[in-house]
């Protein structure tokens, strides 16, 4: 996406973005921005450890069946 920007665009943008907003607000966005990330990881672990717990009952009931129908 953004693999075309170079060093010096990044820094303008950078610039830009003080310019608009002020060095307080940014700091401020960047740490609202850094608790969001860190919900989306634990709400994506908590899905993922939700959707393997609901994997290995049904594994392990399918196995079951398995060995009962020999």
């Amino acid at each position: 996406m953004f693999k075309n920007l170079g060093s010096s665009e990044i820094i303008i943008i950078l610039l830009i973005l003080v310019v608009l907003f002020g060095s307080s607000k940014i700091s401020e966005m960047a740490k609202d921005l850094g608790k969001t990330s860190r919900e989306l990881k634990k709400v994506k672990k908590e899905y993922e450890d939700a959707l393997s717990d609901t994997g290995e009952t049904k594994n392990k009931k399918t196995n079951d069946e398995t060995k009962g129908g020999a």
